[in-house]
């Protein structure tokens, strides 16, 4: 079966818009709330971020998301409201294996409350259906069970463990890997 990637559609990252949230595209005017996420502990630990970014590196970061042709960086916004909830990415796209990676990160107040599935199942309808993958693959922390269920709920299945792969306030922790095909999201 011959498929064909939609180079095009990794061109520029569009808006996708939920029910209750959009995902846009990542921008410089979006560098204070990603900094201010970053100082969120809680955030680090469930990301695994051990870095501490300087202001000005993460304004460079957003500033040059719209030069990137190999990922798209969305900034996930409240519809009513306009309030950043977090930053997802589709990125480390094998157009060859029709395949990618994808990471999401939600600030505090949005966590628990359906966000993450909503954001998941926009960016899958998009990595699927216009791009042109087959599969989505993610790592998540074997501590982070919230984030493990709605993966589920949207289709995600265990398919590795990383043993011990992080190391956070002296204690080790597994990372999971995840994947979703195309015909096993859970719309």
């Amino acid at each position: 079966m011959t498929h064909m990637i939609d180079h095009s559609a990794l061109a520029t990252t569009p808006t996708l818009t939920g029910e209750r949230i959009r995902l846009v595209p990542l921008q410089a005017r979006h560098a204070r709330d990603v900094y201010q996420s970053l100082q969120d502990p809680v955030s680090r630990r469930l990301t695994g971020t051990h870095t501490t970014f300087t202001f000005d590196q993460i304004e460079r970061f957003c500033a040059s998301r719209d030069e990137q042709d190999d990922r798209l960086d969305f900034a996930i916004e409240d519809i009513a409201t306009g309030t950043y909830a977090g930053g997802m990415a589709l990125n480390g796209i094998d157009v060859h294996n029709e395949s990618g990676g994808f990471r999401v990160d939600l600030v505090e107040d949005y966590r628990g409350q359906g966000h993450g599935p909503e954001a998941i199942r926009l960016m899958l309808a998009y990595a699927f259906d216009v791009i042109g993958l087959h599969r989505v693959r993610l790592e998540v922390f074997d501590f982070n069970e919230h984030a493990m269920r709605a993966y589920q709920k949207c289709g995600f299945v265990l398919e590795g463990r990383e043993r011990e792969a992080l190391m956070w306030e002296g204690q080790r922790y597994d990372m999971l890997i995840m994947a979703v095909l195309k015909g096993d999201v859970v719309w």
